[in-house]
């Protein structure tokens, strides 16, 4: 089970605590307090006063929330106060918010509130905290409830990131993808047979070395009229050992949520479809585990792909790609998407170059580029573009098949970008997402806490709500 702060709108359940807002105190015990203690109302900033009967929570919004994401973070940043006692069961009145505002500041809420517990068993649960929210228009908890199913989909892909893989591997990651079809997702299953049959032989040559067998889950929503679907493709690899490129120990088990882009397709799909956005949308996921057993891939192998072209397996820890590389083939031979868009924990390197800040975005496209931008601007999930081309593409030369699944020590997240870049076909508008460095945090931020964060499920629901076809 995972954890989400309770929000009630207009309950009249008895609470222990208030909240307001700065701008809104006009009790004169409360303006003193804040006088006292010199509060500058800074968005983010509280101040707790406790009275003989009752406690207040006193919230800085700055001289106005102009901004969503401010409102977001506010908002996070409230939920954080709220888990201090006495503010567990507590009031708070957003009569004078505008109603984006005040919806935006509760989503921000929610999201900061998320904690997995499915495994505790005493003792180290969170405490239920529950807010009594007032004043709210029925605009504004009609834009809430959008926000929710967006939550929705966040959460979901929260929770498969923290599964450990002994509980979240390819058939049982099927299981949980399948009651998506209750939003009227459908959702097709492609098992060994059916892979080897269409020639998956990259995706199928990661998985060989494990007793977990290999899936793919199609998931299509039909949105909008006969037009292309947009693509969006993720990688799934629900364990990586490294295969016989064995990674260290060190960190290891880490590689839980090497299944990151995976996450954030789900996750976006499952808003999409929550949401009824009227666009066609496929979201399609190879799902393995890289496993180094007597029957695993080799270091020099060489596969064929689904497409016909032959890969030299020089690194077996390199696997992300190969099992793109026929999901991506899949797609467009069978969808013939207007766009594609691929999401993979895929490079160490990019957090060379970009750190945890960014997610590394390269594409053959400007215009893809553009919308994807604005989509990051407006979710503030963060990407920075990267380059790919043909010195790139160079580096994958193979003395003995049309390609190896590595290039150079240097510019490896252009090098991975430049290998999956070769199955695009017919100049279909593509762009890839590495996001190794934000599918999981360290820290967290204001409505992320730390551990899975469901990157990209908001910045791909922004993208697909407000596409704009691409001419030519």
């Amino acid at each position: 089970m995972s954890y989400y702060l309770n929000i009630y709108f207009d309950a009249k359940t008895e609470t222990t605590a208030q909240a307001v807002l700065y701008t809104d105190i006009t009790n004169e015990a409360l303006s003193s307090a804040c006088a006292r203690v010199e509060f500058k109302n800074t968005d983010g900033q509280f101040l707790t006063v406790h009275g003989d009967d009752s406690s207040t929570l006193i919230i800085g919004t700055g001289e106005e929330v102009l901004e969503k994401s401010k409102a977001e973070t506010i908002g996070g940043k409230l939920y954080k106060q709220l888990t201090k006692q006495p503010f567990l069961n507590t009031s708070l009145d957003l009569g004078s918010l505008d109603d984006v505002h005040a919806a935006h500041l509760l989503h921000g809420a929610r999201l900061a509130s998320y904690s997995f517990q499915s495994y505790f068993t005493k003792g180290d649960k969170k405490a239920e905290t529950t807010l009594h929210v007032t004043g709210l228009s029925e605009e504004a908890k009609s834009i809430f409830e959008k926000l929710e199913r967006l939550a929705d989909g966040v959460k979901l892909a929260r929770d498969v990131l923290y599964e450990p893989a002994n509980k979240l591997y390819p058939e049982s990651y099927v299981e949980r993808c399948k009651p998506l079809a209750n939003l009227g997702l459908e959702i097709d299953v492609l098992d060994e047979a059916q892979m080897e049959a269409l020639g998956m032989g990259a995706l199928l040559g990661v998985g060989q070395g494990s007793v977990r067998e290999s899936r793919i889950v199609v998931m299509h929503w039909k949105g909008g009229s006969d037009e292309a679907p947009l693509a969006l493709v993720g990688k799934g690899v629900c364990f990586d050992t490294g295969g016989i490129s064995l990674k260290p120990p060190k960190g290891m088990e880490d590689m839980k949520w090497d299944m990151g882009g995976s996450a954030a397709v789900v996750g976006a799909m499952c808003a999409i479809a929550g949401r009824k956005i009227k666009r066609n949308v496929v979201g399609i996921i190879g799902l393995v585990e890289n496993m180094p057993d007597g029957n695993a891939q080799r270091p020099g192998d060489v596969v064929t792909s689904m497409s016909g072209q032959t890969i030299e397996v020089i690194n077996t820890d390199a696997e992300g790609r190969l099992v793109l590389a026929d999901v991506l083939t899949y797609v467009q031979q069978n969808y013939k998407p207007q766009a594609i868009v691929d999401l993979a924990t895929l490079t160490g390197a990019i957090l060379v170059a970009l750190g945890k800040e960014y997610a590394g975005l390269f594409s053959n496209n400007d215009n893809l580029v553009g919308q994807l931008q604005t989509a990051s601007n407006k979710t503030g999930e963060k990407m920075w573009r990267m380059p790919v081309g043909a010195y790139f593409d160079k580096q994958l030369k193979s003395h003995i098949a049309d390609m190896k699944n590595i290039g150079t020590p240097y510019g490896g997240s252009s090098s991975a970008a430049a290998f999956l870049e070769r199955f695009i076909e017919n100049d279909t508008p593509w762009a890839h997402l590495d996001i190794a460095g934000k599918a999981w945090s360290d820290t967290g931020d204001a409505i992320t806490p730390a551990g899975g964060t469901g990157y990209g499920v908001r910045l791909l629901t922004e993208f697909v709500e407000n596409w704009q076809d691409i001419d030519g």
